[in-house]
């Protein structure tokens, strides 16, 4: 679908759960599922891992990325932060996973050069590889947009 058959296709699908009408969709697009799902069932190799709602199932799995431009990063250096759990480098920009994202920008910030620092949020998608093994199964949700499941 296009952006805008997209949008009309969720604007529809929700104005029959507002009716009162059980909606239930699969999907391997977890941005998809956070964006319109108010119950979400994640499946990993036909086990269910987590029912909840968006928030509760980011919240199992918190965790943030703290990304910066910091030109010639050493990586090494950036492991050692108390609170690191991961560091990808994308050219001049990096990008740390860590459960003490304001301890991550604190040394960003004062003791090299990084600018353009950024603290995002765990996404569903994140959520769901942090709750699972990495087993290469491909996630799936199948999710409600009234909370109910029968």
């Amino acid at each position: 679908m296009d952006v805008e058959g997209r949008r009309d296709f969720w604007s529809a699908i929700r104005e029959d759960a507002e009716s009162g009408r059980t909606v239930l969709f699969a999907t391997h697009y977890l941005d998809e599922a956070d964006a319109y799902a108010d119950r979400i069932v994640l499946i990993n190799s036909g086990r269910v891992i987590v029912d909840g709602t968006p928030a509760h199932i980011k919240n199992l799995a918190s965790g943030r990325t703290v990304s910066a431009t910091l030109p010639d990063a050493d990586q090494l250096a950036l492991l050692a932060v108390p609170g690191v759990e991961s560091v990808e480098l994308r050219g001049d920009r990096v990008l740390i996973r860590a459960a003490h994202s304001d301890a991550v920008a604190r040394y960003l910030l004062t003791d090299t050069p990084a600018r353009d620092l950024e603290i995002s949020a765990d996404n569903l998608e994140d959520a769901f590889l942090a709750l699972t093994s990495a087993d290469g199964a491909v996630p799936a949700a199948v999710a409600t947009l009234d909370g109910s499941l029968r």
